[in-house]
């Protein structure tokens, strides 16, 4: 009777694990078939043109945050997951002070808006996907010009993973 309890709770694992498997395994449609052209010789007058210029990269400078982010995931009323994010500033040159003289205002509406993020969900599932990804860079973006003025130029995600708890 005593080697029963194992082996059942043995059996749940095994069992919860394969289906977490089954949920969770990216689907094995086949792809659709891609059909490969030549370049033609006037490829190039075709290609649009670059959005930043070298110019416009040598008036910027790119200051990371001092520590990463860490967001707790709320599932079922307790924590189920944590987000771990490292950010950097794309700023107009000459505006690093400025970063770390607010930087703790600025930390505090970054969390807000990842806080805020985590409740609507933008952190389950794919949650490293562009489609998530890009509102809450938008987001980061809009606060950190309240905060910093017109001087921040994009906000970018540097590092970004999810703990399971």
């Amino acid at each position: 009777m005593k080697f029963l309890i194992p082996i059942l709770m043995g059996g749940v694992g095994v069992a919860g694990g394969v289906g977490a498997n089954l949920y969770l395994a990216p689907s094995h449609e086949p792809e659709a078939a891609v059909e490969c052209v030549a370049p033609a010789a006037d490829a190039h007058a075709e290609m649009p043109e670059p959005t930043i210029q070298a110019e416009d990269l040598a008036n910027r400078e790119f200051v990371k945050m001092s520590s990463q982010f860490i967001v707790p995931v709320i599932t079922e009323e307790k924590v189920g997951a944590l987000m771990v994010m490292a950010i950097a500033l794309e700023m107009e040159k000459g505006h690093t002070e400025l970063v770390y003289e607010r930087e703790p205002k600025l930390r505090d509406v970054f969390l807000q808006v990842m806080f805020d993020q985590a409740t609507v969900g933008r952190f389950n599932g794919r949650f490293a996907s562009t489609r998530n990804l890009e509102p809450l860079r938008d987001e980061l973006r809009t606060v950190a010009r309240q905060i910093l003025g017109s001087h921040v130029m994009d906000v970018l995600i540097t590092e970004i993973a999810r703990q399971d708890v």
